[in-house]
């Protein structure tokens, strides 16, 4: 199976055993879905293990007044454990995983990596090495949220979506960004306005292309 030959390449499958690769040879699933499908949504914590094969999803969190907080993304070659939250007693929060853009995903099923994590510590220390590497990045985002003013926020994020996208104009919305940043719309649109005035980006509908990238880089830090 061509599919299963792009798993043996991350770290995680030189750990596991021939017995062990051919219950996930067996067992995995290759699944599409479109752009504003949910993988993850309210509960469904035992959904398995995703690797990301082609597309991005977003990981979040709601609040109970509705407050939409993005924790991370999850793009082409990206493994997912917390959509297989059931595995971990301590991940208590609900989690959602939506779909960015058209999206092709390998899932391990939560009962066959559960089996593979009992029998195999390597396999689960590697687990444990993912969420904690995925919390950090999570911290990193409170840290902002908590910490942070919006222009710093926003800056930061036109920053790292630049250099992800190798390009100065990125195509998103203001609600994207505001997901992303942990805002409101409103208060996003009102920053970026201020950029454009202030000559750092211009705007045009549904993207935005960053003039002055060294006056971003001092507003956020």
């Amino acid at each position: 199976m061509k599919d299963i030959n792009r798993l043996k390449k991350l770290p995680l499958w030189e750990m596991t055993t021939d017995e062990e690769l051919s219950l996930i040879e067996k067992n995995i699933q290759i699944l599409n879905y479109k752009k504003g499908d949910f993988i993850l949504d309210k509960s469904e914590g035992c959904f398995g293990i995703i690797l990301v094969k082609n597309g991005s999803l977003r990981v979040h969190i709601l609040s109970e007044d509705g407050r939409d907080i993005t924790l991370y993304r999850i793009k082409s070659g990206d493994i997912c454990m917390l959509s297989s939250s059931c595995l971990l007693d301590a991940i208590t929060f609900d989690i959602h995983l939506e779909v960015e853009e058209n999206t092709e995903i390998l899932n391990i099923p939560s009962n066959i990596f559960k089996r593979i994590t009992e029998e195999n510590i390597y396999v689960k220390a590697y687990m444990y090495e993912e969420i904690a590497a995925r919390f950090s990045d999570v911290m990193w985002i409170m840290q902002q949220i908590l910490f942070m003013g919006v222009d710093k926020r926003l800056a930061i994020f036109l920053i790292e979506e630049s250099s992800s996208l190798n390009s100065d104009k990125i195509k998103i919305t203001h609600e994207q960004i505001a997901k992303y940043i942990g805002s409101a719309r409103e208060v996003v649109s009102r920053m970026l306005k201020y950029f454009e005035q202030e000559e750092i980006v211009s705007l045009s509908r549904g993207s935005i292309e960053i003039l002055n990238k060294d006056e971003l880089i001092k507003i956020s830090k």
